[in-house]
């Protein structure tokens, strides 16, 4: 499975402390000949925080794709009807985000973006990116695990010792997962 002409839309929730990394990701998925789409929570589109300005993230994520961000829910909700992807990346994915897609909440463009395009029965990949997986998220985790079309880019604890409850994809491994996704298969191990 080649990831070339493939269809991604690249969702991006408001771990900023990892923006620069999943950058270079998408990047490298481009290079490989992706078609990506952005896709952006509210928070990730408009928090100018310590790890960048919001506008500066949105310029650079519109030059990847070349095209415009979705950054509302109105935009958002065509995914699925309109069949837009082969794929869907959650990248980086929130433990409040990961809450809400294990509840049915749709109240972000990233929400109902992964909603939107689960109606067609298409893989969603999920990068984790939170301070809480070992905790209050842990239970989010496992359900999402069971759930059909639904696929984790191989995660672990990042810092153990400062951060003991905290969870992060391997973003290195994202091309890799969505290939195995698109086969209907769990890329493994997925635990690091």
């Amino acid at each position: 499975m080649e990831i070339k002409n493939k269809k991604i839309g690249v969702c991006m929730c408001g771990s900023f402390c990892t923006f620069k990394k999943a950058i270079a990701e998408f990047e490298t998925l481009k290079n490989k000949g992706a078609d990506l789409t952005f896709i952006m929570s509210f928070n990730a589109a408009n928090t100018d925080t310590r790890f960048g300005r919001a506008g500066d993230f949105k310029k650079r994520l519109s030059e990847i794709s070349g095209k415009e961000l979705i950054q509302g829910l109105a935009e958002a909700e065509p995914i699925g009807p309109e069949k837009m992807f082969d794929a869907l990346v959650v990248c980086p994915c929130t433990g409040n985000t990961l809450a809400k897609l294990n509840n049915g909440i749709t109240d972000t463009p990233v929400a109902l973006a992964v909603k939107s395009h689960l109606r067609n029965g298409r893989p969603v990949v999920i990068a984790i990116a939170t301070n809480d997986g070992l905790s209050g998220n842990f239970q989010n985790i496992g359900q999402l695990l069971n759930k059909k079309n639904i696929y984790f880019v191989p995660f672990g604890q990042d810092d153990s010792l400062r951060k003991p409850m905290s969870l992060m994809a391997d973003f290195s491994k994202i091309e890799d997962t969505v290939k195995e996704a698109l086969l209907g298969r769990q890329l493994q191990s997925i635990l690091l």
